[in-house]
């Protein structure tokens, strides 16, 4: 398979490093420094986005109009989804976006949604979202917490802490007088991210429409 990686920081780089040996190929960069415009897509099987709050929009509806498919894991853009969607439509090809690719992650939705659903008929309980990443993340709250938002209710609080060197915690709670049940995912490093990425590219191949993790993981 021939990957076009959009985006080159230290997800960027994982993914380069997992998918060569797994016996892909990475054909092009997009980064800073080389642009998104500069690809040659006739060589290209499927991109992978993980760039910028700033950049992606443009990396992403640049492949997608190219019939190219593309994997993104960028948060922070997501107000033009569906300019995204309706340019995967129109160009035949397909889109996949995860607010988070770790399969980890994907189950832990699943858990949250079954909670809700039993939490429902308890309204004494409040529920509150907590997310920590590392320093070096750009947007916040992050998108797997808003992802949890969404499952529950959109007024669900969310708190946002960043400490160095953390990959990526997400807590759930549920709180009343008397007690509080909590749910909660801790990422021990990078890797899940990537090889979630990974294998939602190499499934994506070939595939028209607009897709979720939970398509790849039939969940």
């Amino acid at each position: 398979m021939n990957i076009a990686l959009l985006g080159y920081g230290k997800m960027g780089q994982l993914i380069e490093k997992i998918a060569t040996q797994s016996g892909h190929s990475i054909i092009y960069i997009a980064n800073s420094k080389h642009s998104v415009d500069d690809i040659d897509f006739s060589k290209i099987d499927v991109a992978i986005d993980f760039s910028t709050p700033t950049t992606a929009f443009k990396n992403i509806s640049t492949t997608l109009a190219q019939a190219v498919p593309v994997v993104s894991g960028t948060t922070g853009w997501l107000d033009k989804m569906e300019d995204i969607n309706q340019l995967t439509t129109k160009n035949n090809t397909a889109f996949l976006y995860a607010s988070n690719f770790s399969v980890g992650v994907n189950l832990f939705f699943e858990l949250n949604k079954k909670l809700k659903s039993i939490m429902d008929s308890h309204p004494q309980y409040k529920t509150h979202i907590r997310e920590i990443h590392h320093t070096e993340k750009l947007d916040a709250p992050s998108g797997t917490a808003l992802s949890l938002q969404s499952q529950i209710d959109k007024n669900t609080p969310i708190d946002s802490e960043r400490i160095k060197g953390v990959p990526g915690t997400h807590f759930v709670e549920y709180t009343s007088d008397i007690d509080t049940i909590s749910i909660s995912h801790e990422a021990h490093n990078r890797n899940g991210f990537a090889k979630g990425a990974l294998m939602a590219a190499e499934w994506i191949v070939n595939k028209k429409g607009i897709f979720k993790m939970s398509d790849v993981l039939k969940l």
